[in-house]
């Protein structure tokens, strides 16, 4: 009989929940990934959490940084999934294989996925292997409504590090 937890696995494995890339900058270092755990937990006022892998380079540089930028994966942005998904910001510079631009805070809006959000950090939560990052949106960019792309698009990608 398959345990609580490979149960549970098994369950969650199977949703479609939307994937993100979120970037970041401290000044000396970029860095950014793909992040499927994230959700709005307020209306008013707008807050959003992202969850990053404390594995993941990303999580390090947003830790010294207040703004994060949210990029909202569309169905056309499959390369940038799997450029900040299977690769590591520590062995790639992700940012030399795609066109971007400085944000807010100085985190990289990427050119190809133009709907996306920046929040300034309100606090941050341990989770247990991630971290939550409370947002609160300061920026949005100009396109909406150009659909999603879900993680069953992304699910065969081999991450750049384990979570």
């Amino acid at each position: 009989m398959a345990s609580t937890v490979d149960r549970f696995n098994e369950l969650v494995g199977g949703l479609d929940y939307p994937m993100y890339v979120v970037t970041a900058a401290d000044g000396d270092r970029r860095a950014g990934c793909l992040v499927g755990f994230a959700a709005q937990c307020s209306i008013d006022p707008p807050r959003v959490m992202v969850w990053l892998s404390k594995a993941n380079h990303t999580y390090q540089v947003a830790r010294a940084t207040d703004t994060l930028v949210v990029h909202v994966l569309t169905p056309d942005n499959g390369a940038l999934a799997e450029l900040f998904g299977a690769h590591t910001g520590t062995e790639v510079d992700k940012f030399a294989r795609c066109e971007w631009r400085p944000g807010p805070g100085g985190a990289p809006v990427l050119a190809d996925c133009p709907q996306w959000f920046a929040g300034r950090v309100l606090s941050r939560h341990d989770t247990g292997d991630h971290e939550g990052q409370l947002l609160e949106p300061v920026e949005v960019g100009e396109a909406t409504g150009l659909g999603r792309l879900p993680f069953q698009a992304v699910a065969d990608l081999r991450p750049g590090h384990e979570a």
